[in-house]
């Protein structure tokens, strides 16, 4: 396929992620760790509720070869937050090593903490951040483990299958926050998916569809920027709408089941119920119709309004029976997963630490970003109203990000109102 991986090499680069490293001999040098330690010295980029839990899961799956000893952020008390998280814990303080020398605010917090001497970072800031965050680790010869999205537009893309690149060439890890990858129910289900229990694949759906989530009531004291960054998921710059900050898990799924990207998406969506300006401008609804190679449709559905049905799931249909991807197969060659499921969010930090120790980085990049195209393919169209191809999506000029990154003025953009709104 233009532009994305041919079906094999897809199948290849799940397989790959899937595979559970053994921890090996450590490697000594500057793109493993410190030469002359056995210890991953780790940094975090964004320290909110994710950071913080991802350093966490990131100590508690690598043991005592861990240790955290930077943190950056926007704000001051989001990096006091998480060092008091951090070191209030008996079970992981011995393995959190973090003066405040170490302790970086602002908008090049981040590059930092890349410079602070650690061997991985931990990037978890707002995903509008993480093109540039991720290119920056990257280049400077770090490994990581990045949160999803990893971008919210065309260029963020374009950004990180780039940097992607030259993480295999320097042969760093990246793994990324799409857990179902790591999940050993999603990984055996997957197997058999790709062995042809269900047949060839003819569609299938995908759902996250739940209440509303947190918003912070503005403060005379903020200005437009601190406003949207202490409230990002509603600003489309700073999250790519919920059906990339959220949604994504399950478009990913698909992908992966399939083995391949949607080559072109219709979708519609709007703000029903979540109007009030303090929700920024993002949509509280979607539903997309992905079409994948051989005119395989998949319905996609995400919505944030409570009160109503939720539903976060999977569904894949083949010729011989279907999936829910995480656990179960129904029809001619039914089976269930059965047996010890660790979790997934330690899993997914552990199977990054084993496979740098082991010498075999695992690379996700390509793959998280092609997933997180797929929702901003299917965004872009129920904005605009149109139908919108791979190629548009991918070589979009919608740069989203503020001219400039300042604490002052920053005008909100409009709601997209379909058949109206313009594709960039």
């Amino acid at each position: 396929m233009e532009n994305g991986l041919s079906r094999r090499d897809f199948l290849k680069s799940t397989a790959a992620a899937a595979v559970l490293v053994g921890a090996g001999p450590v490697l000594l040098g500057q793109n493993v760790h410190a030469a002359g330690s056995d210890v991953i010295r780790v940094g975090v980029i964004g320290c909110g509720g994710r950071g913080t839990g991802a350093a966490k899961d990131c100590i508690n799956a690598g043991g005592p070869g861990i240790k955290i000893v930077a943190l950056g952020d926007a704000f001051q008390d989001r990096v006091d937050g998480c060092l008091s998280n951090l070191t209030g814990s008996e079970d992981i303080k011995k393995q959190v090593d973090i003066p405040k020398s170490r302790c970086f605010v602002g908008f090049d917090a981040y590059k930092k903490v890349i410079a602070s001497g650690v061997d991985l970072v931990i990037l978890a800031a707002p995903p509008g951040f993480r093109p540039s965050h991720f290119k920056a680790a990257i280049e400077a010869g770090k490994h990581v483990f990045m949160e999803k999205p990893v971008a919210v537009d065309g260029p963020g893309v374009r950004t990180v299958i780039a940097a992607g690149e030259i993480a295999t060439q320097k042969k760093l890890g990246v793994v990324a926050g799409t857990q179902r990858r790591h999940q050993r129910s999603y990984v055996e289900t997957m197997k058999r998916i790709h062995d042809g229990a269900i047949g060839e694949i003819v569609g299938g759906q995908c759902y996250w569809n739940q209440g509303g989530l947190w918003n912070h009531a503005r403060k005379p004291e903020w200005t437009d920027m601190e406003w949207q960054l202490r409230n990002w998921l509603y600003f489309t710059w700073l999250s790519g709408d919920h059906i990339c900050e959220q949604h994504v898990h399950n478009i990913d799924v698909i992908n992966w089941a399939i083995g391949a990207h949607p080559e072109k998406a219709v979708g519609m969506g709007g703000r029903e119920v979540r109007v009030d300006p303090a929700f920024g401008h993002i949509f509280d609804h979607f539903a997309i119709d992905f079409i994948y190679p051989n005119d395989v449709h998949v319905m996609s559905m995400c919505r944030q309004i409570d009160g109503c049905v939720n539903n976060v799931s999977e569904r894949i249909v083949g010729q011989k029976g279907h999936s829910n991807c995480g656990g179960g197969i129904f029809g001619a060659n039914a089976w269930r997963f059965e047996g010890d499921n660790p979790g997934a969010y330690q899993q997914e930090h552990k199977d990054l630490i084993d496979s740098i120790r082991a010498g075999k980085p695992l690379n996700e990049a390509k793959t998280v970003a092609e997933s997180c195209l797929t929702a901003i393919m299917g965004r872009m169209s129920a904005y605009t109203g149109q139908e919108i191809s791979w190629e548009q999506a991918l070589n979009s000029q919608e740069d989203l990000m503020p001219a400039k990154l300042e604490f002052g003025p920053l005008p909100v953009a409009p709601v997209a109102v379909p058949g109206q709104t313009k594709f960039v």
